[in-house]
């Protein structure tokens, strides 16, 4: 279970590969989360970097 001591341990960008290690999930299930909206991302060149504030969003919004 991921929990925000963990992401302030963590650092301040995550690529898409990273997140999907880190959340335990297929990378294409973050890619789409990303093309449906669900996570926003910056692409920087061929990769998403995804920020802290925004994964710790993503995270509240999918808790149930």
């Amino acid at each position: 279970m991921i929990n925000s001591n963990m992401l302030d341990q963590q650092k301040e960008f995550y690529k898409a590969e990273e997140l999907a290690e880190l959340l335990q999930v297929n990378i294409m299930t973050i890619y789409r989360y990303i093309k449906a909206g669900k996570l926003q991302a910056y692409k920087i060149g061929k990769e998403y970097r995804i920020d802290k504030k925004t994964l710790e969003d993503f995270l509240e919004s999918v808790r149930t």
